[in-house]
């Protein structure tokens, strides 16, 4: 990896379509940050609106088959309204189309929501059902 690599300098804004396919690529790609894709499926509103911030460069030194890719940090939109927070590695080919927050505002709204927003373990623990489901 290149470590003067920029990391890009915008959030994404993502259907829970997106999400979906994104998850399952990671899982595909067998990326080290991802979710399960059936708690994502379970548990992301279906018409929610989830983000993208983008935390750093990540590489799999030891499959150099798989391109390097963006460590994103994960805003997801649950069913029940909660939002919480997790990590999604995602690869250039896959984030580039994505569509970006519009606007300043939006963006430091995102951040403001990701610097509150429990983790996915700690909302489970929270909800009762441990962290054994992912």
């Amino acid at each position: 990896m290149d470590n003067e690599q920029l990391l890009p300098r915008e959030v994404k804004v993502i259907d829970s379509a997106s999400l979906f396919r994104l998850e399952e690529r990671a899982g595909g790609l067998g990326l080290s940050q991802r979710l399960d894709p059936a708690w994502v499926r379970a548990n992301a509103a279906p018409g929610g609106t989830h983000y993208l911030w983008p935390a750093l460069w990540h590489t799999l030194s030891h499959r150099p088959d798989v391109p390097d890719q963006v460590r994103w940090e994960l805003l997801i939109t649950l069913r029940t309204g909660d939002r919480v927070v997790s990590w999604l590695d995602v690869i250039p080919d896959d984030f580039t189309p994505l569509p970006k927050v519009t606007s300043r505002e939006e963006g430091m709204q995102v951040r403001r929501l990701l610097d509150q927003a429990p983790s996915v373990r700690e909302w489970l623990l929270r909800e009762g059902e441990g962290s054994g489901r992912l």
